[in-house]
């Protein structure tokens, strides 16, 4: 796709280098349609408005507030996700979920990034979050079959759509890609070493700085060193997180440091993240309560909790979900540069 950078999306020229990409990202998301419909899935729309958009400490907010008829104004946010109100009608009794929503999401704007996007999201109660697995496997074959495309590439890297996903542990992966023992910091109920994870990063020659959390060390190394090398030629399924970075998961029954959370990659690109979904509303609530003091101690700011969310969780059944990022499999399937190009109407950047 080829138009100078200055040339705004509604130009009759950009326009038609686009139109192919936006004409089959409609194929993809009929197709999509079918295959959850095939299954049994009910779609649901989940209200953009929300109390909280989520309490992940790194997630930025758009916020807004509804004005009453007396003038009284109430706090909204446009939300992240909709994962909130998929819960709560799995609480409510729907057993399997799907939703194309528009998401919002600030302070991200770039090549895999845009302010507004859509999450393709789905649950299954009673599902071990193994199945959602061989679902990606469907979805981005799937994909490829809509498309007409036989590999998926990225910036100079590709990946085979058909093949079977590597299934690579963070355990694995932090030992084969920067020759660092995760274990080695992790006690066994799954409490974090800073120093160690600290000493580990320096000898693997990245970065420390001394206000650096175990978390932001963990983020560098699989960034710097990891991430590159994820689904590269077929696609990588990333699992086994430890706990304390997956707040919304719950722990793996065969290790109490790892938690039932995996993290789908196509030509080095994050596409999906996925869970078995923590069900303890206590639990959930100390998580939200720390992801939300992380997230004051670094922006300077927190969102509400959903206490309605948590009531929900405490009769919600056992189930797994997954949240993909449709655009940027839109991207990768239609053979995209940037995630601008498989959105109708990208949202207008803004000029210092």
């Amino acid at each position: 796709m080829v138009t100078a950078p200055s040339s705004p999306w509604w130009a009759t020229d950009r326009h038609a280098d686009r139109r192919p990409a936006l004409i089959q990202r409609n194929r993809l998301t009929a197709a999509f349609r079918s295959w959850f419909a095939e299954r049994d899935f009910v779609e649901m729309e989940a209200a953009c408005l929300q109390v909280s958009p989520g309490n992940e400490a790194h997630l930025s907010a758009f916020a807004t507030e509804a004005v009453g008829i007396d003038g009284a104004r109430t706090p909204l946010y446009l939300h992240t996700s909709p994962e909130f109100a998929c819960k709560k009608l799995l609480a409510a009794g729907e057993t399997r979920l799907f939703s194309l929503a528009r998401v919002f999401r600030n302070r991200e704007r770039g090549p895999l990034h845009h302010p507004e996007f859509t999450m393709l999201e789905w649950y299954r109660a009673g599902a071990p979050y193994t199945d959602l697995m061989a679902d990606c496997t469907d979805l981005l074959r799937l994909a490829a079959v809509t498309t007409g495309s036989r590999r998926f590439t990225y910036r100079g890297r590709d990946a085979d759509p058909f093949a079977e996903p590597e299934r690579l542990t963070l355990a694995e992966a932090f030992d084969r890609f920067a020759g660092i023992d995760l274990f080695a910091t992790l006690s066994r109920t799954g409490e974090t070493d800073r120093e160690a994870l600290a000493r580990a990063t320096a000898a693997a020659d990245l970065r420390v700085a001394p206000d650096d959390t175990w978390a932001d060390l963990f983020s560098r190394i699989l960034v710097a060193r990891i991430e590159p090398h994820l689904g590269i030629g077929r696609p990588t399924i990333l699992c086994e997180y430890p706990v304390s970075e997956a707040a919304l998961a719950r722990p793996a029954p065969h290790d109490g440091r790892v938690a039932e959370r995996f993290e789908l990659y196509v030509c080095g690109v994050e596409l999906a993240n996925a869970f078995g979904e923590l069900t303890d509303p206590a639990e959930q609530r100390r998580r939200f309560e720390d992801e939300m003091a992380e997230k004051l101690r670094v922006y300077g700011e927190c969102y509400p909790i959903d206490a309605d969310f948590l009531a929900a969780l405490a009769v919600m059944p056992d189930a797994s979900g997954i949240a993909l990022g449709f655009d940027r499999l839109a991207m990768l399937a239609c053979g995209a540069g940037r995630i601008d190009d498989v959105i109708w109407t990208p949202v207008a950047e803004t000029q210092a």
